[in-house]
């Protein structure tokens, strides 16, 4: 494949300007052509997981009276095939519509710009759950080195958004598994990052879903959490530690957004924050030059 190195997402724009998912498109000197649908070959690098029967039934529906009007983004490989690189939905529903052929587009692309364009595409049309970004996230940043930086410029995204869905992953596999099927959305999610008890975090999980518990509900729920954690056992006695103390670990944990512990009490010990990577280190970095700011003023 000629093309080297990665694809900004502003370079990618042209290919997918509507959130339709059958919608033609205008690609300059872009030529289609039909491909037999038998010759082509489903991505196994696919961020989308998950295609629901009754949607794809929809779409074939709609491919049976009009065609499928947006082409295929396909690669061509040494053995001959083709490889789907965007459009993998319109695939399937022309399989199910009994369509012999297909328009397609065929370009040339390394492995690291087919990844990055099948999770833009996804990602402009809305079609992946925040679990299915995130693990498409994470894989860029895994098999291409990218930072989190990189990552939300090719796909064209915030930082802070790649960030957010990346620490997705942290959440135990029930929790994500949750978010996956669309029982818990990803609000909901985020706000049980900080709970380090996983029988506690996926039983809120479950409450959110079984009570239908709103976003502010599961943060007042955490809150809680962490107060009366910060409550010592034993009579005062034996108390080594304050409520106040414990209660400022436990801001710390929501404010940095990792993991914080004390080894001490309150005449004497240490403040150990965790980072699991350089976004971490970076976050309170910019959390640490914002005090420095205020102690100017």
């Amino acid at each position: 494949m000629a093309a080297k190195g990665g694809l900004g997402g502003k370079g990618l724009t042209a290919l997918f300007t509507d959130n339709e998912e059958n919608v033609k498109v205008e690609v300059k000197d872009m030529p289609t052509v039909e491909i037999p649908i038998s010759e082509i070959d489903r991505n196994p690098n696919q961020p989308r997981k998950t295609f629901t029967d009754e949607s794809l039934k929809e779409m074939a529906s709609s491919i049976s009276v009009y065609g499928v009007l947006q082409p295929l983004l396909l690669v061509k490989e040494p053995n001959g095939r083709y490889l789907i690189v965007a459009g993998e939905r319109r695939f399937r529903a022309a399989t199910i519509a009994g369509l012999k052929k297909v328009p397609a587009i065929i370009r040339e692309f390394t492995d690291q710009q087919i990844q990055e364009i099948s999770l833009i595409e996804n990602l402009h049309r809305e079609d992946l759950n925040a679990i299915e970004a995130a693990e498409g996230m994470r894989e860029l940043m895994e098999n291409h080195g990218l930072t989190q930086e990189e990552v939300a410029l090719r796909i064209g995204k915030s930082r802070p958004y790649v960030t957010n869905t990346l620490r997705l992953l942290q959440l135990p596999s029930e929790v994500t598994e949750m978010v996956r099927k669309g029982e818990l959305s990803p609000g909901h999610a985020r706000a049980l990052i900080s709970i380090d008890d996983k029988e506690y975090l996926v039983n809120l999980a479950k409450q959110a879903t079984d009570n239908k518990l709103t976003v502010r509900e599961i943060e007042n729920r955490v809150r809680l959490y962490f107060t009366r954690k910060a409550i010592p056992d034993g009579p005062r006695k034996t108390r080594e530690m304050s409520v106040e103390l414990k209660e400022m670990v436990n801001d710390m944990k929501r404010i940095f957004a990792t993991k914080v512990k004390i080894l001490g009490n309150d005449k004497k010990g240490r403040i150990i924050i965790d980072y699991f990577n350089e976004d971490d280190i970076d976050r309170i970095h910019a959390l640490i030059q914002i005090l420095k700011l205020n102690e100017k003023l």
